[in-house]
């Protein structure tokens, strides 16, 4: 890897909304048992519902050339971005550019809409368009991308299965087939080989909620075996990387 690069303090846009997360993988016969569970008590997510139950993620994830991102994953700190364009469905008709930053077990997301055109120059290098963006987020990212000389790392792949509760925001999500492209930036083109980058686990199992899980959540998805982990997506499809 890489010298590693100085760390400085990352520019954010205030305030944030910070919710939970929790992470958990998940064998087959428990995710039987949670699905059933959750049909029965919670909404699924309309993306779910539209596609037959579940639907595809591709996303794009970049770094700076000292692997920050992922260095400071591995390395446990606690305040840390991790940034990436996300589609759905392998269409171009919803692209998102987003930030995710944790602290201390606490995550807040941002993100900004792409068209295509601009999807295509930001994965090219060319990052000048979100200064002239008139959302406060797309030209923070025109700094981030500046100043740390962020560059496309790794995609990952998975079918999501997403369940919803209005009551604290609860959002529960199976994802399935979670896979890499080993190198592979090429956001749209889905005839890169992929790579499944789970050994021992069916899938990854994430609560998501703002102030509390409701307790009836909580015992809804407790009286299984899964293993509650640190889990992070993106260092799972880079493992193979070094």
């Amino acid at each position: 890897m890489a010298e590693r690069q100085p760390r400085v303090k990352k520019p954010r846009i205030r305030p944030l909304s910070y919710r939970h997360e929790l992470k958990y993988f998940l064998n087959q016969i428990d995710y039987e048992v949670l699905h059933r569970r959750l049909l029965a008590a919670m909404e699924q997510d309309k993306n779910a519902r539209i596609n037959g139950g579940e639907y595809f993620i591709r996303s794009l994830y970049f770094d700076t050339p000292w692997n920050s991102a992922l260095r400071e994953k591995l390395d446990g700190v606690n305040d840390r971005d991790k940034v990436r364009i996300r589609i759905y469905n392998g269409r171009d008709d919803v692209i998102k550019l987003e930030r995710k930053h944790k602290d201390n077990g606490y995550i807040a997301k941002q993100s900004v809409s792409l068209s295509r055109a601009e999807c295509d120059r930001l994965c090219g290098g060319d990052y000048s368009f979100l200064l002239k963006r008139p959302e406060p987020f797309a030209r923070a990212m025109f700094g981030e991308f500046a100043t740390r000389g962020l560059r496309p790392v790794v995609i990952v792949d998975y079918l999501r299965e997403a369940y919803t509760f209005p009551t604290e925001d609860v959002r529960i999500t199976f994802d399935k087939d979670i896979r890499t492209a080993y190198r592979g930036v090429s956001l749209f083109d889905f005839g890169q080989p992929t790579y499944p980058v789970i050994d021992d686990y069916a899938m990854v199992m994430e609560v998501k909620f703002n102030a509390y899980l409701p307790t009836w959540i909580r015992e809804l998805i407790q009286p299984v075996s899964n293993i509650r982990s640190a889990i992070s997506k993106y260092c799972l499809c880079r493992k193979y990387e070094f």
